[in-house]
C-alpha cells in the first residue's frame, strides 16, 4: 500500500488545526468493517476532533457505539468529526471546553450520561507538545499548560467517570513513544507520557476489583495536528517525510490505530489490563 510522504509545513497556533493539514490523515479504511463489538455502548473521548482521537470515535461508531466528542475549541474540526460519527449511524455529543479545568471534565461526563443515559468507554487523548531544544528555556507557563493538559486533565476526567462505569467497562490512555525512548526536544510533553504509563499502571490494580480494565496505546510518530504547530513550527523541514527514522520507513495514520482502539474497548480484551500497545512502525522498545 502507497503511503503519502509528508511535505515541509508548519502551524502557528497550539492546538493545531486537522482541516490545514496537508496531506490530509486517514482516519479510518473503507475496508474496515464493522461488527457489531460496541453495540450499544456510549463512549467519551477527549481530543476526539481529530487525529487519533477522532480515528477511535469514527471505529468506535462504525462498532455500533455512540460517542460523545471532547475538545478545546476547534470547532469546524469537530464539527467534521461528528459528522463522521453520524454517518456512520451513530449519534454524536460535542463538548467544547478546557480539559484542564476540572469542572469542565465534570460536566462532560454528566452531558454525556444526561445525554446517553450511561458510559461505557473513557479514551483519554487529549494533549499538548512544545518543542525546546533546551531545558532552561521551557518557562514555568510551558511546563504547567503540558501538565495539565496531558495528565491532570486525564486524572480530572476519569475522577468525573468512575461513578458511572459499570462492571466490564474499559479505560484507555494515550501515551507516546517517547515515555519509552525520550525525546530531547519534547522533555516535558515526555514527562507527561511517562506520568501516563504509571497512571494507568497503578489505576489497573486499583480497579480490577470493580472489574474495570486499564489500557494504554503509545503511538510513535502519526500524523496528526500535533505535528505542525509543535514540530513544524519549530523547524517545517522537522515534517518532511515525517517518520522515516522507523523501521518502517514512515509515519503511521491515525487508521492504524483505530482497530487497537476497538480492541481495547471491546470484550475481546476481557483478559488484558495494566497493558501497553505499541503502534510505532516498528521500532522495538521495552515495556
Amino acid at each position: 500500500m502507497a503511503y503519502p510522504k509528508i511535505p515541509a509545513q508548519q502551524q502557528d497556533r497550539l492546538p493545531g488545526r486537522e482541516t490545514e493539514m496537508h496531506p490530509q490523515a486517514e482516519f479510518i479504511r473503507d475496508s474496515y468493517k464493522g461488527s457489531g463489538k460496541l453495540a450499544g455502548k456510549v463512549a467519551l473521548i477527549s481530543g476526539g476532533d481529530s487525529g487519533i482521537g477522532r480515528a477511535a470515535a469514527v471505529h468506535f461508531a462504525r462498532e455500533g457505539a455512540d460517542v460523545a466528542i471532547m475538545y478545546l475549541d476547534e470547532h469546524e474540526d469537530a464539527e467534521n468529526a461528528k459528522r463522521m460519527v453520524e454517518a456512520e449511524g451513530q449519534l454524536c455529543l460535542l463538548l467544547p471546553g478546557d480539559i484542564r479545568d476540572s469542572r469542565h471534565c465534570n460536566d462532560a461526563v454528566e452531558q454525556t450520561v444526561k445525554t446517553f443515559g450511561r458510559l461505557d468507554v473513557l479514551v483519554n487523548n487529549a494533549g499538548r507538545q512544545e518543542v525546546q531544544t533546551r531545558l532552561e528555556d521551557i518557562t514555568d507557563e510551558q511546563w504547567e499548560k503540558t501538565f495539565a493538559t496531558n495528565i491532570h486533565g486525564y486524572f480530572y476526567l476519569t475522577r468525573a467517570a468512575l461513578p458511572h462505569l459499570k462492571a466490564g467497562a474499559s479505560i484507555i490512555n494515550t501515551t507516546s513513544i517517547n515515555s519509552f525512548i525520550g525525546n530531547p526536544i519534547l522533555v516535558d510533553y515526555t514527562s507527561t507520557k511517562g506520568a501516563i504509563d504509571g497512571f494507568t499502571r497503578a489505576l489497573s490494580q486499583q480497579l480490577i476489583e470493580r472489574d474495570i480494565r486499564v489500557n494504554q496505546i503509545a503511538p510513535g510518530p502519526i500524523w496528526t495536528p500535533l505535528q505542525p504547530p509543535s514540530l513544524g513550527k519549530h523547524d517545517p523541514e522537522l515534517l518532511e517525510d515525517f517518520g522515516s527514522q522507523m523501521p518502517m520507513g514512515r509515519c503511521g495514520q491515525p487508521s492504524e490505530l483505530g482497530p487497537a482502539y476497538v480492541y481495547l474497548a471491546s470484550e475481546d480484551s476481557s483478559y488484558v489490563s495494566g497493558q501497553t500497545i505499541h503502534i510505532n512502525g516498528g521500532k522495538v522498545v521495552n515495556g
